[in-house]
């Protein structure tokens, strides 16, 4: 599709990053009673609370993904009991024995009381555990290596299928493990040097398998029917990378402390490439997912006097998920196109015009979508067919920018777009009256924009801002959005 392009302003991009803090392993060997251990890699045990004296457990033994833990009585024969830990990112992942799965928090939250999950193994710092001794013998703290907080029997609780949450790091007992070793094997002495690093898929600097993401990519089998994890050593990749639509099942995943520490970019821009082919990255390939990384267009708008929309991400893929990923860019960050259906969670979104725009449905879960302009500018650019009930979905998300009451919520680029912003906190940038506004002959009036129960000082209720009932709302959920005609539901 081809949109008038406008001129816009050069602003500069925001450093907003989902930072998290990786302390260095330091295990020392330990005294304690008989079967107690200290943790090493490679080891297989038990993990036991110091509050209840129960171990960890996969609940119902199961292996698919987003089965949640709990604690059940111990039994050290038990797989769906056993962790084993293996080496990454300085400090430890804990892969389940039963499943082959890794103990992850479940997308990338940063909330307390979260209850953590089994997830396909990625070597993410979201499954990357630092293990550190208590002040009490043989006990020991998991401070994750995503979000500094620490596993934890919730409450203290001595209840079976009582729940294992992360929270705040404290030496107290709910949040100290016991190293119980199984007979698979039975290490009793701690390495006296911190663990290698898992060598990466692609790596700038030689020291991965690719020195490219696209030579990574290509590697891939056509056709695929697995994932195939692509991890990526922390740096800057100055490269336009395709996943074509024969290459389904990749996951692109950074191996940074957070998201601004992997980056993939380039600068295209319409008045090379057009707009939807100026992009960064091009994904065609279903069941795509993104993690921890960096998506940019770095295209200098006072390079030209026209022709400024740069895309980061053009997305053009059912089932897409991206995790703890910025896009960044100026116009037209994100296309968003017609094959798309997409979830995106705990993630950053920037840029100055239509910066989210296309056909496609796509959830945006706790997200920050940023304006940079200071003048304001225009968040979405919708262009769904009247034929789809879903288009653009912001859930409880944060929308943000550097101006003050000047930022349009969306315009129709088709006059059947569909966009929600529900519960979520719409800050000062946000226009309190008219925040939507026309494309050309299309007018916003008769697109299908609404708001739901949204709070923060951009948020009102008045004539140019339609609300949804709650009548209405209960057919706006995201699960209703992305489930299709398959049932799909990546939340």
């Amino acid at each position: 599709m081809v949109r008038a392009p406008s001129g816009r302003r050069l602003g500069v991009l925001s450093t907003v990053t989902a930072a998290a803090v990786a302390i260095p392993v330091t295990l020392v060997a330990l005294g304690g009673p008989a079967g107690a251990a200290t943790p090493v890699a490679g080891g297989v045990y038990t993990l036991a609370s110091g509050s209840s004296g129960k171990c960890v457990v996969v609940s119902g033994a199961a292996t698919s993904n987003a089965a949640l833990l709990t604690q059940v009585a111990c039994d050290t024969t038990a797989t769906a009991q056993q962790f084993r830990t293996v080496s990454q990112n300085g400090a430890y992942g804990l892969t389940n024995v039963n499943s082959g799965k890794c103990i992850d928090v479940p997308n990338y939250s940063t909330n307390p009381g979260e209850q953590l999950w089994q997830w396909t193994c990625g070597a993410s710092n979201n499954q990357t555990w630092t293990i550190t001794p208590s002040t009490v013998t043989d006990r020991f703290l998991l401070r994750s290596n995503h979000n500094n907080l620490c596993i934890a029997n919730k409450d203290g609780s001595t209840a079976g299928n009582n729940p294992i949450i992360q929270e705040p790091c404290s030496d107290i007992a709910r949040m100290q493990w016991r190293f119980n070793p199984t007979s698979t094997t039975t290490p009793t002495t701690a390495p006296t040097t911190t663990p290698p690093t898992s060598r990466p898929t692609v790596a700038a600097d030689g020291t991965g398998t690719y020195r490219t993401v696209q030579e990574a990519i290509d590697a891939v089998p056509t056709n695929n029917t697995t994932r195939r994890v692509i991890t990526i050593k922390a740096g800057t990749y100055r490269q336009v990378v395709r996943v074509p639509s024969n290459k389904p099942h990749i996951t692109l995943q950074g191996l940074g402390s957070s998201p601004s520490n992997t980056t993939i970019v380039y600068n295209n821009s319409a008045g090379t490439h057009g707009t939807s082919g100026s992009a960064s990255m091009f994904v065609d390939g279903a069941n795509f997912v993104a993690e921890n990384l960096t998506i940019a267009n770095d295209f200098d708008e006072s390079s030209t006097s026209s022709g400024h929309q740069a895309v980061a991400l053009h997305l053009n893929a059912d089932r897409a998920v991206l995790r703890n990923v910025r896009l960044l860019g100026d116009q037209d960050t994100f296309l968003v196109n017609d094959r798309t259906r997409a979830y995106v969670v705990n993630s950053y979104i920037e840029g100055t015009t239509d910066f989210i725009f296309g056909g496609g449905t796509i959830v945006f879960n706790t997200c920050t979508i940023y304006e940079k302009r200071s003048t304001g500018g225009t968040i979405t650019a919708a262009s769904t067919d009247n034929a789809k009930t879903y288009g653009f979905l912001f859930y409880r998300s944060t929308i943000n920018g550097a101006g003050s009451n000047n930022t349009n919520l969306g315009r129709p680029w088709r006059q059947g777009a569909q966009v929600l912003y529900r519960e979520s906190t719409l800050n000062r940038a946000v226009k309190t009256t008219g925040p939507w506004t026309n494309m050309g002959d299309a007018t916003w009036q008769n697109a299908r924009f609404f708001e739901y129960r949204n709070t923060g000082p951009g948020a009102a209720v008045n004539s140019t801002r339609p609300q949804m009932s709650d009548a209405q709302a209960a057919n706006y959920t995201p699960q209703k959005y992305l489930a299709g005609t398959d049932g799909w539901n990546p939340m």
